[in-house]
């Protein structure tokens, strides 16, 4: 258990710290983990319980699982499950870990209908009307009749059951997104139905009003039933349609236990900061209190205490609702509690645990490197194992890499020297927060600044460049290289693994160039390979003055940006800005006042003026000093490891940089190891029969892990 730091906080956020009645439950405060997506899932559900135990630590009054399919007929791969009864051991470690802390556990039922193509089961996925299913696979879900309706209900019902027995407080009917089934009945895009279940809106309804009611007749006297639901619109032939969605909720207003509030659309809802400020839903959702008794939980990624409160006291929330906050911080509610607001690490919106989701994997943060290892690892966010050796530490670079190490170093109790060359610590944080929309991420290097304030065994010393004499005269027994990378200027990356021909003949800019302020001129032809965040802003940066011709190999703009929810939103603000835009095309050759573009899949060419030449495409370690630190005169200068991190050791996202800072902040290296140094969850199958001779060498964590 967390060890409870005396109450400090201003009495004017006593409010937030109120207990709350749902139903026949009460959370005992106004903090409430909403459901979320996390990569676990049923795929790794030791993983998946500890990381909601954390959150339930921090002090989290409800604590919400990610979404849990109902039937095998509308499954989702990367979530939970709780089909029947075998599904409940699992998902009870996951409400054991919450209810030792003292928190709700809640949980997400869904059947996703035509949202999904079923790739699993094989079963033919279900929706109101005859539609094809979402995304790029070639499956076509059929029309439910009353008896599946009926089967629905059932399915449901008994998910709701085994949610109790699985020792859930809080069981969700889940009709958000657009891509539940209940939400698909509603929306008079999906149904085209002419009997009870279609036509009305009091019609379309019925469905969520049945499942609520069935749920409350199941499980309604131990357990709360809330509804999830978008208010500000119900897609419709014609569009949007925000005045049914509030009908819905005005219609159900009393029905369900609490009403979990949000934007239907997700690239909205859970929308990065370069599009959305903080509490940026207040406007659409506040209306709900106005015509229900029933508690309201809402999310708007809120970190600031005094934003929490004004939502409760001017009327628009009764909980503050967070999946990203309570993901960079999981002990936000125990800090606030304990008046401790400059140790709150704030999310920055960059959306990389969504990415984490997407790509089948458990999910990372920048600002919280520990997300996800807290069972592989056995990684705490708040807490770290005192040092455990004699060893001093020499960090060369104050970039995110440098500084969370100098940070978990410092929390170890190490002696720690963080050297940096330029005379403000935040290394490349420090230009990229300048570019338009990514000024949040700054928080990146400003919490790590203030923890480091206040540590007096760690000495920072910017604009120092140490030179490889330095290092060994540094006195340190462990030198950690931090110093970064480099854009390059040849056009190599991801496309090129050779230099684009012609560049030497003409004014070549890279992301550092125009981040330090060297900018181009003239037309300018910018070509993305990169594929993430960089190519579309410089491109939004430069496009404000100047006429850009945008091009990418890929087919669509920013195309790892599908992985953080906000690609379209790029791909239009670069439509919308750039003179031209050109995908699925390579940079061929540049030639003096013109480059010349090729198609990737005919080799086609065209040729478009350029005055300047912009390449977004790889960046080359800057480890230069590792290199001239030679192995002979290390040991002579008590040096026993020279190790590289972040960017120095191979460029990548900010939140690799500052997870290879942790890293060695915990081991004291970042080299691989022979066996994997985390916990894997195998399925435990009866190794010593099958494979007699091999038994002795398994490792009993691999096998019952």
């Amino acid at each position: 258990m967390t060890a409870r730091l005396p109450v400090t906080r201003p009495a004017r956020y006593d409010v937030l710290f109120e207990p709350v009645r749902i139903g026949p439950v009460t959370a005992k405060n106004r903090f409430y983990q909403v459901p979320h997506f996390n990569g676990m899932g049923r795929s790794f559900p030791s993983a998946m319980a500890a990381m909601r135990g954390v959150k339930a630590e921090g002090g989290w009054g409800v604590v919400s699982t990610e979404q849990c399919d109902v039937h095998y007929s509308g499954n989702h791969l990367r979530e939970l499950r709780l089909w029947d009864a075998r599904d409940v051991p699992y998902l009870a470690r996951a409400t054991d870990e919450i209810h030792r802390h003292g928190a709700l556990a809640a949980v997400e039922l869904v059947h996703n209908g035509h949202h999904v193509p079923n790739l699993e089961s094989r079963a033919t996925p279900i929706a109101p009307s005859v539609t094809a299913t979402r995304g790029i696979f070639p499956v076509t879900a059929r029309e439910m009749d009353s008896a599946d309706i009926r089967a629905f209900r059932r399915w449901h019902r008994a998910a709701a059951v085994n949610a109790k027995r699985a020792g859930f407080d809080i069981i969700y009917v889940y009709a958000g997104h657009d891509m539940t089934l209940p939400v698909h009945f509603l929306s008079r895009l999906h149904n085209q139905r002419t009997d009870e279940y279609g036509g009305s809106l009091r019609n379309r309804a019925r469905l969520l009003r049945e499942l609520v009611e069935d749920a409350k007749e199941a499980v309604g006297d131990t357990c709360a039933v809330a509804i999830r639901f978008g208010v500000d619109a119900l897609a419709g032939p014609d569009g949007p349609s925000a005045e049914e969605a509030r009908e819905v909720v005005e219609m159900l207003a009393e029905l369900p236990d609490l009403w979990d509030v949000n934007l239907g659309d997700f690239s909205r809802d859970g929308a990065t900061s370069r599009f959305s400020d903080e509490g940026h839903q207040a406007e659409y959702v506040k209306f709900v209190k106005t015509v229900t008794s029933k508690p309201v939980v809402g999310v708007g990624r809120f970190t600031s205490p005094d934003l929490m409160v004004a939502m409760v006291t001017g009327g628009t929330l009764d909980f503050i609702g967070a999946a990203r906050p309570s993901i960079a911080d999981p002990f936000l509610p125990a800090k606030i509690e304990q008046g401790r607001f400059g140790d709150i690490r704030e999310c920055i919106g960059c959306n990389i645990c969504v990415a984490g989701d997407k790509a089948n994997v458990p999910m990372h943060c920048t600002q919280n490197p520990t997300m996800g290892e807290e069972w592989r690892r056995g990684w705490h966010p708040e807490y770290i194992p005192p040092r455990d050796t004699d060893d001093s530490v020499l960090i060369v670079g104050g970039g995110p890499a440098g500084l969370e190490a100098a940070r978990a170093l410092g929390q170890r109790g190490y002696q720690v020297i963080l050297a940096e060359r330029d005379r403000e610590l935040g290394g490349r944080i420090n230009r990229e927060s300048r570019l338009p929309g990514l000024a949040p991420w700054a928080r990146v290097r400003d919490w790590r600044l203030g923890q480091l304030s206040g540590m007096r065994n760690v000495q920072l010393l910017p604009g120092n460049e140490l030179t490889a004499a330095e290092v060994l005269a540094g006195e340190c027994s462990l030198v950690a290289v931090a110093t970064g990378a480099t854009w390059r200027a040849d056009g190599v990356g991801r496309y090129h693994r050779r230099e684009v021909p012609g560049l030497a003949g003409v004014p070549v800019f890279t992301p550092d160039d125009i981040m330090t302020g060297r900018l181009p001129e003239g037309r300018v032809v910018l070509f993305d390979d990169d594929h993430y965040y960089m190519g579309g802003v410089l491109a939004e940066l430069l496009a404000r003055s100047r006429r850009v011709t945008f091009v990418t190999p890929e087919p669509l703009v920013s195309a790892y940006t599908q992985y953080t929810a906000e690609q379209k939103r790029i791909q239009r603000r670069v439509m919308e800005l750039c003179a031209d835009v050109h995908t699925s095309t390579a940079l061929s050759h540049v030639d003096a006042g013109s480059a010349v573009l090729s198609c990737v899949f005919t080799g086609r060419e065209r040729v478009v003026e350029a005055d300047a030449i912009v390449t977004v495409t790889g960046s080359v370690p800057r480890d230069a000093l590792y290199r001239e630190l030679p192995g002979e005169s290390l040991a002579a200068a008590g040096i026993r490891r020279v190790v590289r991190l972040g960017d120095c050791l191979g460029p990548g996202i900010i939140a690799a940089a500052v997870y290879s800072g942790h890293l060695f902040a915990r081991t004291l290296d970042t080299g691989l190891s022979d066996e994997p140094p985390f916990r894997r969850e195998n399925t435990e199958l009866d190794w010593d029969q099958r494979f007699p001779t091999e038994s002795s060498n398994d490792p009993a964590g691999d096998r019952n892990g």
